[in-house]
C-alpha cells in the first residue's frame, strides 16, 4: 500500500514513505502514539477515504492505470 499525503496549505499530492509517515504524524499529534494512528489512518484509507491529522491529510494510491 502505497500513501499519498498533502498538508493544507498544498495542491499536488505525494507519496510518503512509512519513516516519513510516522514523523509527519508525530509532529501533528504529539505525544499520542503515531504507530498507532498510523495503523488507524492505513485501515481507513482502503475504503477510499481521506483522514486528515492535524494539518496534513492521508489517502491510498490510486492506480487509475
Amino acid at each position: 500500500m502505497q500513501i499519498q499525503t498533502q498538508y493544507s496549505y498544498e495542491k499536488t499530492w505525494r507519496i510518503t514513505k512509512e519513516d516519513d509517515l510516522l514523523r509527519i504524524i508525530a509532529e501533528e499529534v504529539g505525544d499520542a502514539d503515531p504507530k498507532g494512528t498510523l495503523a488507524y489512518i492505513k485501515e481507513a484509507i482502503k475504503s477510499g477515504k481521506v483522514i486528515t491529522v492535524g494539518s496534513c491529510r492521508f489517502r491510498e494510491e490510486k492506480n487509475d492505470k
